[in-house]
């Protein structure tokens, strides 16, 4: 399936649906083992919140008592996170670039699914090496959120991928697309496939090893009706460092 990305949130009507969005469904389990997680393997505050969308991932470090600066690639989803959030600190990144962030001086990184929408190999390693080098060595943290290539096969709460029977067929690198239904923007989202084998790989070639990693299920005690959820992990969170 090849096929040329865009960035599918920079677009004012769905910015306007994902700020609506905070915790629900599936995306609870995406969130839920985080604060267990930054209490294990991350000391100190400052953090830096890569992908930030309309802020809803920067609020929740900030209310983890975290320093957090929260950057995107779209002012559209940047606008969002400001009116929602005005002391908040949101800088837009338009060519990615972390220049103006400093050598070592972040002692976590958050990255809440933006790897699903960063299109090549070439384009997520040099991300990863740019997120390394902001690490405070040794000790800093990089934690990336991803959706797993099980979340595109089956439904869920919070997603359904019924209409796309071509993304069971999909491997590294290919578009896979997936419908919200927290959302009342039921365009499909376009994201690229990365298995964790691919991931493994990429860290390795950024210079990051993997000092954990949780597969999130729901335990069926929840007030959610769930689909897939207690059987099938629909997220990976990797805790990355400095190899």
């Amino acid at each position: 399936m090849t096929e040329t990305f865009s960035n599918v949130y920079d677009d004012a009507d769905r910015a306007r649906a994902y700020a609506e969005l905070e915790f629900p469904g599936t995306y609870y389990l995406a969130f839920r083992d985080i604060p267990a997680l930054l209490r294990k393997h991350v000391r100190g505050t400052r953090a830096l919140d890569f992908g930030c969308g309309t802020g809803r991932s920067t609020r929740f470090l900030r209310d983890l008592a975290f320093e957090a600066v929260g950057v995107d690639v779209s002012e559209l989803m940047l606008e969002q996170a400001r009116g929602r959030d005005p002391q908040g600190d949101y800088r837009l990144v338009a060519d990615g670039t972390l220049a103006p962030f400093g050598t070592g001086t972040l002692d976590l990184v958050l990255a809440a699914f933006t790897f699903d929408n960063i299109p090549t190999d070439r384009e997520k390693t040099s991300a990863l090496r740019e997120l390394r080098r902001l690490l405070v060595t040794p000790g800093g943290r990089l934690l990336a959120v991803v959706s797993s290539p099980a979340i595109y096969c089956h439904e869920w709460a919070s997603f359904s991928t019924r209409d796309y029977p071509d993304n069971r067929a999909a491997r590294d690198g290919d578009a896979v697309r997936i419908v919200m239904l927290d959302v009342p923007d039921r365009r499909p989202v376009i994201d690229v496939l990365c298995s964790d084998t691919r991931y493994r790989e990429l860290f390795e070639a950024a210079g990051l090893r993997v000092v954990d990693a949780v597969r999130p299920l729901a335990t069926g005690a929840e007030p959610v009706q769930w689909v897939s959820e207690t059987r099938i992990p629909p997220w990976t969170l990797y805790v990355l460092g400095a190899a």
